[in-house]
């Protein structure tokens, strides 16, 4: 019987990949949009804090790396790029606002 991760521990792995530019994690920073396990796939919506951001391809393929290595051997990992909804301060956990001394 193949164990498959949750959404917690696909959100665990995703913490070991940081936004260089920010210098924290993306899961902290509110870029994780959506997490779905299936029997055969882990699909993950990820978006940046702007649609000019120069490390979007590197974060993306850190993000499938890290879900790779948490996952049954040949599991599929897809990381989608999404822009709706638009990422805002305020999808920041309050550990990223008090990193940035930013409270809501």
């Amino acid at each position: 019987m193949t164990v498959l991760p949750d959404d917690d521990a696909v959100r665990e792995a995703l913490r070991q990949v940081d936004d260089p530019e920010a210098g924290m994690d993306i899961v902290e920073l509110g870029l994780v949009y959506a997490i779905d396990v299936s029997a055969d796939a882990v699909l993950i919506d990820i978006t940046m804090t702007t649609a000019a951001c120069p490390m979007a391809d590197m974060i993306m393929d850190q993000a499938r790396d890290a879900v790779a290595a948490i996952v049954p051997l040949g599991m599929r990992v897809d990381v989608r790029l999404v822009w709706d909804p638009p990422w805002t301060p305020d999808k920041m956990t309050g550990i990223a606002r008090e990193h940035f001394g930013w409270t809501f």
